[in-house]
């Protein structure tokens, strides 16, 4: 493969070749799409497949950098903040099946629609689960009030609370070896956070463990490395035929402190009150925008981030930002006036916290075009410095992840990780559909990840502009490339 320009010579006229891509242009006027100012011609001399995806993909250089300036220090600098900032301000948190939710979907849908992009609404069946009053206190061996957040799907406590003795165990193991101890008493958690993909067992089974071997509720230590006295929530599964008991998590210096007084023998005894209560499911949408492809509508490269959140803080950081930088990746090739082979999907997710339940209702709706997909994006792990792009994908589709990545050097965000992660895709890429996810700089991402502490202050305009420009660089040229990725 060889490129040919299509723009003048240094003399002012044009090659002969591009006179005629100019003709074949004009005589196709249904793909008048912009271009990257290169073009591919197949050639007997030059077809080595590594060298045809270099040459290819380069050609977007200039186009890749047009992006990022404008994410950055163009027009659109900040845009993604302010429209995060504006959206988080005016609606809140936004928890399934609750009305600030059908309220930020309705948001969307109209900012989105002004924006100039296609936007249609896709229905799906959601989980209603409703906090209710709720609150936690030590009565021995001294009065203490404590800060809980009672976890997603939990059942409530009768009317008049639960009072019982505690037992504070570090493991699932300690639970089990103490097990003939718990019958009638509230286990408390206290284990130590290593990683969030690991300790988030304890949050997702620690009641159901709990309940086997007797216990009336749990109290679950925070799954974070870092605390001020804050509890961070989630949600939880029962086991069927397990019993189903109350279930909360506590702040970090609450479950040591119940840890050390344990340690020294003393009683512990606690009053439980939740109010929690499981509705029908409620009716929700996935929000979905779009750019249609010039030349091959039917593919798609997919961006996404999950609207709804937990019902604490403002729901900016999970996942707000992962949301405004899909869109935004739309507004930034929109604004340039480009227009990609394939279509740009940007996909709001409902539900993503319940379990990707939005999500699975889309993949099992639009998976009879399994093959049509050509790479799912999603971004849900903040919206900090951008460090690296996660890919998942066959090896031929990493070579090509490679040579994108390049194009990235303004960001200093060269590296392609072997691996991508996203609930809300996870289904595609077990289908086989390449994937991938935003690495950013995490480092405080879980100290206030499911709390009263994700909100707008977290968020830094800056580095909302170099995902943004990330975002769309990578979905564009993908979206673009003669071929789709290699399966």
């Amino acid at each position: 493969m060889t490129f040919v320009s299509y723009m003048p010579q240094k003399d002012g006229s044009f090659s002969l070749s591009g006179i005629f891509l100019l003709l074949v242009m004009l005589s196709h006027p249904c793909d008048s799409r912009p271009h990257t100012g290169r073009v591919f011609s197949s050639t007997a001399g030059d077809n080595h497949p590594a060298k045809k995806v270099s040459a290819e993909v380069a050609a977007y250089a200039d186009v890749a950098k047009q992006i990022i300036d404008l994410a950055v220090f163009g027009a659109a600098q900040n845009r993604s903040y302010d429209r995060l900032a504006r959206f988080t301000d005016t609606i809140g948190n936004r928890v399934s099946g609750s009305h600030s939710l059908e309220m930020a979907i309705k948001y969307m849908y109209s900012a989105m629609t002004q924006d100039g992009l296609d936007v249609h609404l896709e229905p799906v069946k959601i989980p209603h689960w409703v906090r209710g009053k709720e609150s936690a206190e030590m009565i021995e061996p001294r009065a203490k009030s404590l800060a809980i957040l009672g976890l997603g799907s939990s059942v409530g406590t009768p009317p008049g609370g639960i009072q019982a003795e505690v037992m504070v165990v570090r493991s699932f193991e300690e639970l089990k070896l103490r097990g003939s101890s718990a019958a009638g008493k509230v286990v408390v958690f206290n284990q130590p956070f290593i990683s969030y993909g690991e300790t988030v067992a304890y949050r997702a089974y620690g009641a159901s463990e709990a309940a086997k071997v007797g216990a009336v509720a749990t109290l679950i230590r925070s799954v974070t490395p870092f605390s001020i006295n804050s509890p961070h929530t989630g949600w939880q599964d029962y086991q069927d035929g397990v019993k189903r008991i109350p279930t909360a998590c506590i702040t970090v210096e609450d479950a040591e402190l119940m840890w050390r007084l344990a340690q020294r023998g003393q009683k512990i005894v606690v009053r439980l009150t939740m109010g929690a209560v499981t509705l029908p499911d409620a009716d929700s949408f996935n929000t979905v925008a779009e750019i249609k492809g010039w030349q091959h509508p039917d593919q798609v490269v997919l961006l996404s981030g999950h609207l709804d959140s937990w019902d604490v803080g403002q729901g900016a950081m999970d996942d707000g930002g992962g949301a405004m930088i899909s869109w935004e990746a739309l507004s930034l090739i929109k604004d340039l006036g480009l227009r990609p082979r394939r279509t740009l999907r940007a996909v709001l997710w409902t539900a993503e916290e319940q379990g990707g339940v939005g999500a699975q209702q889309y993949y099992n709706l639009h998976k009879v075009n399994l093959t049509n997909f050509d790479l799912v994006m999603e971004s849900d792990l903040g919206t900090f410095a951008p460090v690296a792009l996660q890919f998942a994908g066959s090896a031929a589709a990493q070579k090509v992840m490679q040579e994108v990545v390049k194009l990235l050097a303004p960001l200093n965000t060269t590296k392609l990780e072997g691996y991508a992660e996203g609930t809300d895709i996870s289904s595609w890429m077990r289908a086989g559909v390449p994937g991938a996810s935003l690495h950013v700089a995490d480092s405080r991402y879980f100290w206030f990840h499911h709390s009263e502490g994700d909100t707008m202050t977290v968020q830094d305009p800056g580095e909302m502009n170099l995902c943004s420009a990330l975002w769309a660089v990578v979905a564009y040229v993908v979206a673009d490339l003669e071929d789709m990725l290699p399966r």
